[in-house]
This record gives structure tokens, sequence and C-alpha cells, in this order.
């Protein structure tokens, strides 16, 4: 095993995930109806956590630039994904903290923005020697 082989731990986007996975699933438990721990609630847990997932896996894959895009393609759509969720918790009133949901909101739109462009160094500046 590498020496850095959690050497993802260290990337911004990584970190940013980690925050948000945290924070949207103690939303999930506390600040929605019970009702939607099941639907909406489970959806977006598990969108949320597959960009940090697919961030890591990408991660180990870093040896192949295609495989590493892939990865990071993946948990760039699953942000988004999870963004949509989130505007439909607070559309059809599930998530009625408007303050929390913009909060959620700006931060998944930032770790979005982090992740394509971070895509886009490793398309460009991509050593496969690592």
């Amino acid at each position: 095993m590498e020496s850095d082989s959690l050497g993802y731990k260290k990337l911004r986007i990584w970190i940013l995930a980690r925050e948000l996975v945290i924070e949207i699933h103690r939303m999930t438990l506390v600040s929605l109806p019970k009702y939607e721990l099941y639907e909406e609630g489970s959806q977006i847990r598990r969108s949320m956590k597959s960009v940090k997932s697919n961030i890591v896996e990408g991660y180990g894959r870093r040896r192949h630039k295609a495989e590493y895009i892939r990865f990071l393609d993946y948990s760039y759509g699953s942000a988004l994904e999870t963004v949509d969720h989130l505007e439909t918790l607070f559309e059809t009133g599930s998530l009625r903290e408007e303050e929390l949901f913009h909060s959620l909101h700006e931060r998944l739109n930032q770790l979005s923005k982090s992740i394509y462009l971070f895509t886009r160094g490793v398309e460009t500046h991509h050593n496969e020697d690592l």
C-alpha cells in the first residue's frame, strides 16, 4: 500500500464533501418530517455520500487518468443530484428552515464548482506516474 493512500483526505473537494455528508445526514434526521426519512431524505443522504465516495474511488484509480476523471464526473453528477433533492425538499415544504436550505444550497453549489474545476485540472495536468 502506498504511503499516501489516504491522501484524498487532503483534497479540498473531499473535505467539503465530508462536511456536507455530515450536515445533510443530520438535517434529514432533525429537520425533516418523519415520513421523509425513507423517501427524499434517504435519496439526499445517498446522493451526498456518493459525492464523497466517488472522490475517494477516483483517487484510488488516479494512476489512470481516464478512470480518475470518470469517478470525478460521477461525483459531480451526484453533487448536482443532491442539489436537486435539496430543492425538492424545500419546494415541497418538507424542509421549512429557509436559512438552512440557503446555507446547504450555497455550499453544494460551491462544492459542485470545485469538483468541476478540479476535474478540469486533472484533465490538463494529470501525471500518470504518480
